[in-house]
C-alpha cells in the first residue's frame, strides 16, 4: 500500500473531485429540477396545498418541514457515526455508505407522486440525509490531507468542480426536458423523473474516482458498546474545549446563526421562484428557473475563486463579514421580486456570494482548529452546528410562509440572522486581533 503524504496534490485533487460527483444532488434535486417537478405535480391537480399529517398545508411548507426533519436526523446521527469513525479510523467507509444511500434514493425519486406522497417524501429525505451525511466525513478529510496554506485553495477548487460538474448534468437534463420527444419521453414530467435517476448514477459513478486516492486511516481498534455514544461525549468534550479557543468559539457562534439563513435561502430559492414569480406560462417557468439556476452556478464558480483571493488579502473573517452584508441586501431585494427579470438579477447576486460563503466558511473553520488527530469530531461539531441551524431556519421559514401565506415574508425575516451573524463575526475578528 502506497504511503500517504499530507499535501499530496493527487490526493487533494481526488478529494476535490468528490464535489464534482455529489454536487449534482445539490443542483438537480435540491435546487432546480426537483422543485420544478414538485410544483408541476401540484399544478396538474390545481392544488397549492394538500393534507400533511392531517393538516391542510401549503406545498412549500411541506417541503420545508420534511427538509427540517431530514437535517434533524443528520444532526442526531452524525455524532454517533463520527465517534465510531474517529475511533476506528474508517471515515472512508462512512463516506461511501452515505454516498450509496443518497444516490440510490435519488434514483427512487422516479416514483414520486402525490398519490404516494409520504413514500416520495421519504426518498427525498433519504437523499438529503445521504448527501449531507457524506459531507460530514468528506469535510473532515480536509485538515487530514491538506497543509494549512493549501486549505483555502483546495476547498474553493472543490466547490468550483462541483459547480461545473453539476452544470454539465443540468444541461443534459435541460435538453431532455425541453426536447423530451427527441429522447423518447412521453412528457417533460417523465424526463424530469429520469433526470433523478441520472443524478444517482452520476453521483455513485464519479465518486469512485475520489475513493481510489483518498487514504484509509483504518486501524485495529474494536467496536464496543460504549463506542456508540462516544460521539456525543466527543461533542461535549469539544464544546468544553472551545473555551480554550475564544476565536474558534466566537466564529462557530456566528456560523451557527448565518448558516441558518444561507442554507434556507439556497434550499428554498427554486420553490420561491417556481411559485411566487409571475411567469407567462409553464414553458417560461421551466426555462426561466433552470436558466437562473445555471446563472447561479456559473457565477458561483467565479465567486468562490474571488472570495479565496479576497480572504488572502484581508483575512477570512473580514471577508465573511462583507459576504454576510451582501446577503442582507439580497434578502431585501428578494422581498420585492415579482417579475422574471428581477428574479434573474437576484439569482446572479446569490451566485456571486453563495460559493464564496460556503467555501470560506469551511476553510476558515479548518484553519482555526487546534492541532489534533480528532478532525472528524471537530467537523462533526461543525456539521451539527450547521444542521441544527438549518432545522431552525427551515421551520421558521415554513411557519411564516404558512401563517402569512407569502413566501417573501419568510425571506425578509432571514435578514435578522445575517445581521446577527455580522455582529458575531466582528466579535470573533476582535478576539483574533487581540489574541
Amino acid at each position: 500500500m502506497k504511503t500517504f503524504v499530507k499535501g499530496d496534490k493527487k490526493v487533494l485533487n481526488a478529494w476535490a473531485f468528490y464535489d464534482w460527483a455529489n454536487s449534482v444532488y445539490a443542483l438537480v434535486i435540491s435546487s432546480s429540477i426537483f422543485p420544478l417537478f414538485y410544483g408541476a405535480l401540484f399544478r396538474l391537480e390545481n392544488k397549492t396545498s394538500t393534507s400533511f399529517l392531517g393538516i391542510d398545508t401549503p406545498s412549500e411548507s411541506i417541503i420545508s418541514y420534511v427538509t427540517a426533519i431530514g437535517f434533524l436526523i443528520i444532526a442526531f446521527i452524525s455524532p454517533l457515526l463520527s465517534g465510531i469513525a474517529d475511533y476506528l479510523g474508517n471515515k472512508k467507509f462512512f463516506l461511501k455508505l452515505f454516498c450509496f444511500i443518497g444516490s440510490v434514493s435519488c434514483m427512487m425519486l422516479y416514483f414520486f407522486d402525490l398519490n404516494n406522497l409520504y413514500l416520495g417524501l421519504l426518498f427525498y429525505m433519504m437523499a438529503l440525509i445521504g448527501f449531507w451525511g457524506s459531507l460530514v466525513f468528506y469535510n473532515s478529510y480536509l485538515p487530514d490531507i491538506a497543509l494549512p496554506e493549501q486549505q483555502d485553495g483546495i476547498s474553493a477548487k472543490g466547490y468550483s468542480l462541483g459547480y461545473i460538474g453539476s452544470v454539465v448534468l443540468l444541461l443534459i437534463n435541460l435538453a431532455m426536458i425541453m426536447k423530451s420527444e427527441w429522447f423518447g419521453f412521453s412528457s417533460p414530467l417523465e424526463a424530469m423523473k429520469c433526470s433523478f435517476v441520472l443524478v444517482g448514477i452520476w453521483w455513485l459513478g464519479f465518486s469512485q474516482i475520489a475513493y481510489r486516492r483518498l487514504p484509509n486511516f483504518r486501524n485495529d481498534n474494536k467496536i464496543t458498546s460504549s463506542l456508540f455514544f462516544s460521539g456525543f461525549r466527543e461533542l461535549k468534550r469539544i464544546f468544553q474545549e472551545l473555551k480554550q479557543y475564544p476565536v474558534l468559539k466566537a466564529y462557530l457562534s456566528a456560523f451557527f446563526v448565518y448558516s441558518m439563513a444561507v442554507q434556507t435561502v439556497m434550499i428554498i430559492a427554486a420553490y420561491f421562484g417556481e411559485k411566487e414569480v409571475q411567469w407567462v406560462d409553464d414553458d417560461q417557468r421551466q426555462m426561466g428557473l433552470i436558466v437562473s439556476i445555471l446563472l447561479i452556478q456559473i457565477i458561483a464558480v467565479v465567486g468562490a475563486i474571488l472570495t479565496s483571493k479576497l480572504s488572502k488579502k484581508i483575512g477570512n473573517l473580514k471577508a465573511l463579514i462583507g459576504i454576510n452584508a451582501a446577503w442582507v441586501l439580497i434578502c431585501i431585494c428578494a422581498y420585492f421580486v415579482v417579475k422574471p427579470v428581477e428574479f434573474y438579477v437576484v439569482a446572479a447576486m446569490v451566485g456571486l456570494v453563495m460559493g464564496g460563503i460556503q467555501s470560506l466558511s469551511r476553510s476558515t473553520y479548518s484553519k482555526l482548529l487546534p492541532e489534533t488527530k480528532d478532525t472528524t469530531s471537530f467537523f462533526s461539531f461543525y456539521d451539527v452546528t450547521e444542521k441544527i441551524g438549518i432545522v431552525i431556519g427551515m421551520l421558521i421559514y415554513g411557519v411564516i410562509a404558512q401563517v402569512t401565506g407569502k413566501m417573501q415574508n419568510s425571506i425578509l425575516f432571514l435578514v435578522v440572522f445575517f445581521v446577527i451573524g455580522i455582529v458575531l463575526l466582528i466579535k470573533a475578528r476582535k478576539k483574533q486581533v487581540n489574541s
